[in-house]
């Protein structure tokens, strides 16, 4: 059995996008939680099985996983025909669990320092720093369209995102924010967006 925690407008949102694009919703248990949200809303819901109290947290028969990386890695893995990532154990599988390591290691990080106004040596010796990281995606997509190169996938759902829930933050590239427009147009994350708010306002 598989369950997901969920809350509105929040970093889950990616995850369940992912599984609308995977056709899979039905297979899975969505279950909407309260989070601590940043202008100081929400609690910890003790109903959330994440061990910071966060989400996406995915249940998998008992077995609790976290990180999008990580649960768009079991996800894709779990249902190989989705068409959302290349086939486990091949090359191109290697290429996309590299994007999925380099999001939380290194664009999520370097994103949040920007928006933070936040630059220390140490960082930028380990992470580099956002501009770093846009150049890797601008070469990613001169090879085009998408990140994996001809075919969508889920690596670029979970990468657009800080940008779509920031635009502001989005980096002056017309290559880089026709994706992230390309994106966000998918009719599955229309209809997420429409349904956070949605929830959002009935809370």
């Amino acid at each position: 059995m598989l369950t997901l925690f969920h809350s509105p407008q929040s970093r889950s949102t990616t995850i369940l996008s992912l599984i609308e694009e995977m056709g899979i919703r039905d297979r899975i248990d969505v279950r909407v939680v309260t989070i601590p949200r940043m202008d100081g809303s929400g609690a910890r819901d003790p109903a959330n099985p994440h061990p910071e109290g966060k989400v996406p947290a995915l249940v998998h028969d008992g077995v609790v996983i976290t990180e999008r990386a990580a649960i768009i890695l079991h996800l894709t893995a779990l249902f190989p025909d989705s068409g959302l990532a290349p086939r486990v154990g091949t090359p191109d599988w290697g290429a996309f669990a590299t994007w999925m390591a380099w999001y939380q290691g290194v664009l999520e990080p370097t994103f949040i320092m920007e928006a933070a106004n936040f630059s220390h040596p140490w960082m930028v010796a380990a992470v580099r720093d956002h501009k770093t990281a846009v150049a890797r995606l601008r070469a990613a997509l001169d090879k085009g369209p998408w990140l994996m190169g001809e075919t969508f996938s889920a690596a670029d759902i979970l990468l657009h995102g800080p940008y779509v829930w920031f635009p502001d933050a989005a980096p002056d590239d017309p290559v880089i924010r026709d994706w992230i427009a390309r994106c966000a147009a998918r009719p599955a994350s229309v209809r997420l967006r429409a349904e956070d708010a949605r929830q959002m306002q009935a809370a």
